[in-house]
């Protein structure tokens, strides 16, 4: 039977507008094109577990046909209104069990405005959360049914509901992947525990007390890795963009640097969910 992954965090709906550079400050600019696209890193990172769980079968011997190797589930918050039909209907057609997200007509749906840098594909982001924060700790002091093999979260929603639900899943034996954005400060007990905690150089940064600049080496790296270690942390990755991923087991028997294969950037919007969602995959 193929393992659950459940997902907890947030459904937002991405404004998004490409222009030739960043505004400056007091600067209007005219976009060269805009969008309106599902998102959240919640979403997303359900998302990109349901694509790349289904693969297809192209051999000679048989007949086309997608295999899925996960059921993946969403849990989460969206207004009653067009935006929030509008993930709730998208997370569907990729496969994503909806049941657990709720929909209230006094909330609204959360909304990223995005700009995105097309010479370089990077982007800024403004986060309205709205009914991303009307989750609540009693809501997930006991994690719903059925049991979850992964319970994957990010910061988007409130702080306490994502302690909460790590409290719960570690009183009924469910790893957590943790993915820490936007990056805050947790408490040491967060970390007891956690199966798997994802962070970006900005997060491993903040979680870790230490500055960007100290994780330019190798040695930074597995400093800061180290730190989490120490606190119950059993793997730790740290994406580093262009550079690569670092990544440190317990113990710090297993330990690396893996480099990026060069690539054109073309919009780097949710491409640290995407690997969130292939990790997960590869350790359920």
């Amino acid at each position: 039977m193929a393992p659950l992954i459940t997902v907890l965090g947030s459904l937002n709906i991405d404004l998004v507008s490409y222009v030739s550079h960043h505004p400056l400050p007091g600067e209007t600019m005219t976009s060269n094109s805009f969008a309106v696209s599902p998102g959240g890193k919640g979403a997303n990172q359900a998302v990109a577990c349901a694509k790349l769980s289904r693969s297809r079968d192209t051999s000679a011997s048989a007949s086309t046909s997608t295999h899925e190797t996960a059921h993946i589930r969403m849990l989460g918050a969206v207004g009653a209104d067009s935006y929030g039909s509008l993930l709730t209907s998208n997370l569907s057609s990729h496969g994503v069990d909806v049941s657990g997200v709720t929909s209230s007509p006094s909330l609204k749906t959360g909304i990223a405005i995005i700009v995105v840098d097309e010479p370089t594909g990077q982007n800024r982001i403004i986060l309205s959360p709205e009914a991303n924060h009307s989750l609540q700790p009693s809501d997930f002091a006991v994690l719903p049914a059925p049991k979850a093999d992964l319970l994957i979260m990010q910061l988007e929603i409130p702080l306490p509901t994502v302690l909460a639900a790590l409290r719960a899943a570690r009183d009924a034996s469910v790893p957590v992947l943790l993915n820490p954005a936007p990056a805050q400060p947790l408490p040491d007990d967060a970390y007891a525990g956690l199966a798997h905690l994802i962070v970006n150089e900005t997060e491993a940064a903040v979680l870790g007390g230490v500055s960007e600049a100290d994780l330019e080496s190798e040695s930074g790296l597995e400093s800061v890795s180290k730190k989490f270690l120490d606190l119950g942390v059993q793997n730790v990755i740290v994406t580093l963009g262009g550079r690569g991923v670092f990544y440190m087991a317990a113990a710090g028997v297993k330990k690396g640097l893996v480099p990026a294969e060069k690539a054109k950037v073309v919009d780097t919007t949710a491409a640290g969910d995407t690997f969130v969602g292939q990790y997960a995959l590869d350790v359920v």
